[in-house]
């Protein structure tokens, strides 16, 4: 356990606070809903006033984790959510490493916030000219998983019970993969023991996250494995596309294709894989690696996004043919032979 002073800071922060808010990341994942609502049970534990307040809803297989109704989504009642965020005093952001992580939309608003900002994150180049208190290690899984060494930390473990560990827990394994990516420490699994000894359901967390698929979603997946499944010649790299049309014939239902992109890297052989979603004239990008191949610079250097190395993000307002041509086009720039 590292980082003592911080935990301290931050605690101070979180005692001398009257209201509280929680942001994460555009696009919520696992680890962003996780760290969010263990952060979020904890400070409710201790007697806080808090709001969580992300920029859009979380997709349908996280909406069974206890607390995900109580997120106020800016997308859908912007006003009321501006609000909440310009009334506090405390604003905490979790699994982001600056205040555009949140998306264009929402930006301005954490831009003009006048109280104190705090971060935990795990990704790289914290903006520290933004925050006032940062949180930050690249070397730890998930954002989920600094939370819960903060709150140990900070001298709190005997107020973690199971409704805090249950989120941490989904956050620290969607993170990780199920535990087998290459940031899992020692530490990892003995945080999850203790997590464990508190209570924590590990088997209905996973059931939850991995066998509730629909017709619907296992269509889309059969078929875009089957039929939209691309491998580069003599390369290491493979890609899946979606397009606008594709997404809506099979019913497409937000996280009806989370992880596709482990699927293709899955590929025996593969280095490298990203997989492409156009929606409402927008191409959401996730790109994937391993080995001594890393895809965060590709990203942010042209695709307005980031992440870690072995796992980014990004973006594109082209349309999908146009995206995946640039894509290929950067292969031997960011991946020679």
């Amino acid at each position: 356990m590292q980082h003592m002073q911080i935990y301290t800071d931050i605690n101070e922060s979180i005692r001398n606070a009257s209201k509280i808010v929680i942001v994460s990341h555009r696009s919520p994942d696992g680890d962003s809903i996780g760290s969010s609502l263990g952060l979020f049970h904890f400070l409710k534990k201790i007697g806080k006033e808090v709001t969580v307040c992300h920029p859009d809803p979380a997709p349908d297989f996280l909406k069974w984790v206890e607390g995900v109704d109580q997120i106020r989504i800016h997308e859908t009642e912007r006003e009321s959510v501006e609000q909440i965020v310009l009334d506090a005093d405390l604003l905490i952001c979790l699994d982001i490493n600056s205040p555009g992580r949140v998306g264009k939309e929402m930006e301005p608003l954490l831009r003009s916030f006048q109280g104190h900002k705090v971060v935990i994150d795990h990704h790289i180049d914290p903006d520290h000219a933004y925050f006032d208190l940062v949180l930050s290690n690249t070397h730890v899984s998930s954002t989920s998983e600094l939370v819960y060494e903060f709150i140990v930390g900070s001298g709190n473990k005997e107020i973690l019970d199971a409704k805090i560990g249950t989120p941490i827990y989904l956050g620290t394994m969607t993170d990780t993969g199920s535990f087998r990516y290459p940031s899992v420490r020692p530490e990892t699994h003995e945080i999850l023991a203790n997590l464990l000894r508190i209570g924590v359901i590990h088997y209905s967390v996973h059931e939850r996250v991995f066998d509730t698929n629909t017709i619907d979603r296992l269509k889309l997946r059969g078929y875009a494995l089957s039929e939209k499944l691309e491998l580069i010649p003599a390369r290491p790299i493979a890609y899946i596309s979606m397009t606008a049309g594709e997404l809506e014939r099979f019913n497409y239902r937000k996280g009806d294709t989370e992880g596709l992109v482990n699927q293709a890297l899955s590929v025996d052989g593969i280095m490298v894989a990203a997989f492409f979603a156009e929606k409402d004239g927008v191409v959401k990008i996730s790109f994937r690696s391993k080995g001594d191949f890393y895809v965060n610079e590709l990203a942010s250097d042209h695709f307005e996004g980031g992440g870690h190395k072995y796992a980014a993000g990004g973006i594109s307002y082209e349309g999908i043919t146009n995206a995946i041509d640039k894509f290929r086009s950067l292969i031997n720039q960011y991946f020679p032979q």
